[in-house]
């Protein structure tokens, strides 16, 4: 039984487009954005004269190197003489641009929404890290020359003490989610690497090596979502959100056992519980977990209760995350093999979702047949989650 909440209007998912990933793409922003969005007009058999309102999702304004962001990017994501939101919280942001679209239409607000999500990290010298050292507290933090791979490397660390796992079993995401990326046609780093490739290569800040961490790249994707009217004139295959879901932790991550994402555990509850799902491990067929990291995927596989804490190694192991498993996990190669323009990995990580449900996936199809699919993304000072679920 789904959550006994009445909406005016059921979401559905008619479109889709996506543009390479790469370290450096020649596109400006507005252009990656337009060409992301005319590829899911397209795909949705739409014009832009079609849409009613516009949602537009990118990270910092740094990465662009453009001040008010939103408003540079309103023509290029198809904004000019339309409604037009932006929305931003960090990594979670591709995946809560689709939310503030579901909700855009789900209220009645308006019947067809472009949702557009887009980064282009290069223009950002000598490397993004330089950008996200800004993000923290100039009093607590800043001092201890932090980073982002440096507290992630805490987390990583943590994660792997409490549950006794083994940097082998880490490394065999990485393994299997550049070798899915293979046979995705935007992927930035799809290839055959080993375990031992992983564990030889760069140590970044122990236990963070080169081939444990997702490249930096420029790209875009975008959505488009209807009301269910609206999608029967279109398509005779929409696929539907059925649940969406959003948790915010405190931005003090000295504070928490970083062992468990408790952020996502509660987004994932809001959006299982709006889709009517009890036992998400039997009832989702295939999921694109955030994996900016590998060890991410295995921890964010456990906040979403797709594993017991402390298993999602042990799944891994065993084959249970392969496209021909009992559960997949990031058949498209997620962020470690397509790539991770901050935004446009969580809206790839939903495009993905819509194309395996509609069997539409190519060489990426998982063995099963699936009908019901989870997209989430993760961001700020580990501390936000971002959930959507989708079915046929």
């Amino acid at each position: 039984m789904r959550m006994n909440i009445h909406f005016k209007n059921r979401v559905a998912c008619i479109g889709a487009g996506l543009t390479l990933f790469r370290r450096r793409l020649f596109e400006t922003p507005r252009e990656l954005a337009w060409e992301a969005a005319k590829q899911a007009l397209e795909n949705a058999g739409m014009e832009l004269k079609d849409i009613d309102c516009v949602v537009f999702g990118s990270a910092p304004d740094a990465f662009d190197g453009i001040h008010m962001q939103g408003e540079y990017m309103v023509d290029g994501a198809g904004g000019y003489k339309k409604p037009f939101t932006r929305v931003y919280v960090g990594g979670g942001t591709g995946v809560f641009s689709v939310i503030a679209g579901w909700w855009h239409v789900a209220s009645g607000l308006c019947d067809k929404v472009l949702v557009v999500a887009e980064e282009k990290m290069s223009p950002a010298l000598p490397h993004p890290q330089y950008v996200f050292h800004h993000i923290f507290d100039p009093i607590t933090d800043k001092p201890l020359g932090v980073n982002l791979i440096w507290i992630f490397a805490l987390e990583m660390h943590r994660y792997m003490y409490k549950y006794n796992i083994k940097k082998e079993d880490i490394a065999l995401v990485s393994v299997k989610n550049k070798r899915n990326a293979l046979d995705h046609p935007a992927a930035q780093l799809g290839a055959k690497i080993t375990v031992e490739d992983v564990l030889n290569s760069e140590v970044l800040v122990w236990p963070v090596q080169r081939l444990d961490i997702s490249p930096v790249s420029d790209g875009a994707g975008a959505l488009i979502l209807t009301s269910e009217e609206y999608a029967k004139q279109y398509t005779d295959t929409p696929v539907w959100i059925d649940g969406v879901g959003w948790n915010l932790d405190t931005t003090y991550w000295t504070n928490r056992d970083l062992a468990f994402p408790k952020y996502l555990y509660y987004a994932g509850k809001m959006a299982y519980k709006m889709a009517g799902i009890h036992n998400p491990r039997k009832e989702i067929d295939v999921a694109e977990v955030y994996d900016p990291f590998d060890y991410k995927e295995l921890h964010h596989m456990e906040g979403l209760q797709l594993a017991r804490k402390g298993e999602a190694p042990i799944l891994t192991r065993e084959g249970v995350t392969e496209r021909d498993g009992d559960l997949p996990i990031n058949p498209s190669g997620g962020l470690l093999g397509v790539g991770n323009p901050i935004a446009a990995a969580g809206i790839m990580k939903v495009a993905e979702i819509f194309w395996q449900l509609r069997k539409e996936a190519g060489k990426r199809q998982v063995a099963k047949d699936p009908t019901t699919g989870l997209a989430q993304a993760w961001g700020d000072l580990m501390q936000i989650g971002t959930v959507v679920v989708m079915r046929v």
